[in-house]
């Protein structure tokens, strides 16, 4: 089960119980927004791209968009979404709980700067009702990002 290696992977910082899992669903931003009695903008989605030999992560804000220029800009391909079978192979998550940790180490992930301006964000956390409550800069760590990108659109909500 998904949520339950994520529990395992965040036991290294002593986080493990600190994943939060809902009676309801939080399979997309404004269900995980109603969950959490908080701001679309504080959701953090991952976002999965497929490229020529598997696929890169970007976690964003859950108000912002991809930007198709910056993307290519930046990763020098077309933003195009991994169908929900081939996230799943890829990163070990299903779709709605796709999340920035415990990946295969082939798997990079980048976080966007729309969420830079949160004090706290919430991913996912394996499974389509989980989240935790991390600062960008916990996130950063605990996911293992590459670093951080420019990829998005100004977010709707600012």
């Amino acid at each position: 089960m998904s949520i339950e290696t994520v529990k395992t992977y965040l036991s290294q910082w002593g986080r493990e119980n600190d994943v939060l899992e809902f009676p309801v669903s939080s399979a997309t931003v404004e269900l995980a927004a109603q969950a959490l009695h908080t701001q679309p903008e504080r959701i953090a989605k991952t976002l999965s791209f497929a490229k020529e030999d598997g696929c890169i992560l970007v976690v964003a804000a859950g108000n912002a968009r991809i930007d198709n220029a910056k993307f290519k800009a930046v990763f020098g391909m077309k933003a195009k979404m991994l169908t929900p079978d081939r996230a799943l192979e890829l990163t070990g998550h299903p779709v709605g709980g796709v999340c920035p940790f415990a990946l295969p180490d082939e798997v990079p992930v980048y976080l966007d700067r729309s969420l830079q301006g949160q004090e706290t964000v919430y991913p996912a956390c394996g499974s389509s009702n989980s989240a935790i409550c991390l600062t960008p800069e916990e996130l950063a760590l605990y996911s293992h990002s590459r670093g951080w990108v420019d990829v998005c659109k100004q977010p709707e909500n600012k």
